[in-house]
């Protein structure tokens, strides 16, 4: 899912992938005392919207409000859902702008040297709303200086220590300066969540790693694996479910690992999730070759199997040399990256596959790239997200030689060339496709949803319109539908037009009929990113 960025002016960014769903950030004022029980409640019935059902407007004006943000991975996404959610539980409303706010959140990225300026742009400001600020993620983890040079004052909250986000954001409306980076030994997991799109849950199922990659600063902010219990696990996606979400996405640091901390693994979960008797569908976040390689009989025999798993996988390979490789300490070779993906291949010939190289890493050389070149042109991918090498204070590769900026940059261009041509070409074998569409998101106005093989799709027609020229059982089908739907979006509170951030589409998707629906189209056009369909 794709939502924009904010840019330091507060416009929206269009360019930019971080808000897909996917690093934004969130006077001290007497609080309302009431109960959890009540809270709880509406965060139930109404995840995501509004103050407590029956609450007065003098009663909102007296209770604090907070903003949040949030930038850089789905796993952040899903912390800043959790600490929204807490919040709103202990009597919080959302504010519509950080300006309007008692306290402003963000959730921090610090994956490579671009997303940290933006990090750096957004805190300053947040800073110069002259509200309390909470600074949460993985930037405070990986470089507390950095982030204390932007903000003194700011209060700091770790990628592991969400739980502590009620207490902080108190004491910052205090007046205090409060660090919370320690781990808590909460699991992330069957926490109250505000969702930024009612039809996408977000499951943590791990947090850190067991990767030693040079270049890689997250693992310095997140830690060691901690895999989450797979009975917890069904838990939260049967509760998420039952509260009307269509699309699973299970997310972590690194998803092939899942499990080898507490003697499993990620096949035996995704069997467990398989056996949940509702319609949904689940897609499986990023995972590291060396560890698919130790599953991938029993995972490609899953994928082919299973009517619950989108047909794609992200696998990031960063390299196509084996030198290379080895200084990025990967674990993984070339030979056994193509074994992984023509094993894939051979169970589900049209899976969607998506990596990620990084161009330029200190001692590539041309003959290095080349092989990357020809790696990729071997894995044909859909969707290849490239990043210019990246050196990110405290890991090894920041210590070692860095190759030339206008090399990087030609190496770059001519990457980004292939990966065109090689989208465009797979996207165009999808003309004249019918089939079924899961529709999760608006965007300009228009629905977009993921078919079977989480090919993005835009519908050029409006499916309102083309049922209205169908039967008229069918458009009093329609209307009935409509009518179920506006009573639940009757629960809404008209206070929370969320105009910019994360949330600021939600309220479009509670009031649309056709979210969360299935529907039969037929591809008509593409581009390199995305496929245009009717309805059929």
């Amino acid at each position: 899912m794709r939502l924009r960025s904010i840019t330091t002016n507060g416009t929206i960014d269009d360019e930019s992938i971080f808000i897909s769903l996917k690093p934004q950030l969130i006077d001290q004022i007497k609080i309302l005392k009431g109960t959890n029980l009540a809270s709880k409640k509406i965060i139930r019935e109404n995840p995501g919207f509004g103050t407590d059902e029956g609450s007065k407007n003098d009663e909102n004006q007296r209770r604090p409000s907070f903003w949040i943000e949030g930038y850089g991975c789905s796993a952040n996404f899903a912390d800043l859902e959790m600490m929204a959610g807490q919040l709103r539980l202990r009597g919080f409303l959302m504010a519509e702008n950080p300006e309007k706010s008692s306290i402003n959140l963000i959730v921090t990225c610090s994956v490579k040297n671009s997303t940290e300026h933006k990090m750096i742009n957004r805190i300053k400001y947040l800073t110069n709303t002259n509200k309390p600020l909470i600074i949460a993620g993985c930037l405070p983890a990986a470089d507390m200086s950095l982030v204390k040079s932007a903000n003194s004052h700011a209060s700091i909250i770790g990628p592991n220590s969400i739980d502590k986000v009620v207490e902080v954001a108190h004491a910052a409306m205090g007046g205090q300066t409060v660090s919370r980076l320690e781990n808590s030994n909460i699991e992330k997991i069957n926490i109250p969540r505000v969702r930024i799109n009612p039809i996408i849950s977000i499951v943590e199922i791990s947090t850190g790693c067991l990767s030693e990659c040079t270049f890689c600063q997250t693992k310095l902010a997140k830690g060691h694996l901690r895999s989450y219990r797979i009975g917890e696990i069904v838990k939260q996606i049967r509760e998420d479910l039952g509260h009307g979400s269509k699309e699973i996405w299970l997310t972590s640091t690194d998803n092939g690992c899942y499990g080898l901390d507490i003697g499993t693994n990620l096949v035996n979960m995704l069997r467990s999730c398989e056996k949940i008797e509702q319609e949904f569908k689940i897609r499986l976040g990023m995972m590291n070759p060396m560890y698919i390689n130790r599953m991938i009989n029993d995972l490609s025999m899953l994928y082919s199997e299973s009517n619950k798993l989108f047909k794609f996988i992200h696998i990031p390979i960063q390299s196509g040399s084996e030198r290379v490789l080895r200084k990025m300490k990967r674990g993984h070779t070339v030979n056994t990256t193509k074994d992984l993906i023509t094993r894939l291949k051979d169970k589900i010939p049209e899976i969607t596959i998506a990596t990620d190289i990084i161009t330029g890493f200190p001692t590539e050389t041309d003959e290095d790239f080349e092989q990357t070149l020809d790696l990729i042109s071997f894995i044909d991918p859909d969707i290849v997200n490239s990043s210019k090498f990246s050196a990110r204070p405290g890991t090894a590769a920041s210590k070692l030689k860095k190759v030339n900026d206008d090399i990087i940059l030609s190496r770059s261009q001519r990457l980004h060339n292939l990966i065109k041509t090689i989208a465009i070409r797979r996207n165009s074998n999808w003309i004249n496709w019918e089939g079924g569409m899961l529709i999760n998101e608006i965007e300009n106005g228009k629905l977009k949803g993921r078919n079977d093989y989480y090919k993005s799709i835009t519908l050029d027609r409006d499916p309102e319109s083309f049922s209205e020229r169908k039967t008229q059982s069918n458009h009093h089908t329609r209307i009935l539908e409509t009518k179920v739907y506006q009573k639940y979006t009757d629960k809404k509170e008209e206070n929370m037009i969320i105009k910019t951030g994360p949330y600021k589409n939600s309220t479009l998707y509670f009031d649309n009929p056709f979210m969360g629906k299935r529907i039969r189209v037929r591809i008509i056009g593409h581009s390199n990113h995305v496929l245009h369909a009717i309805p059929v």
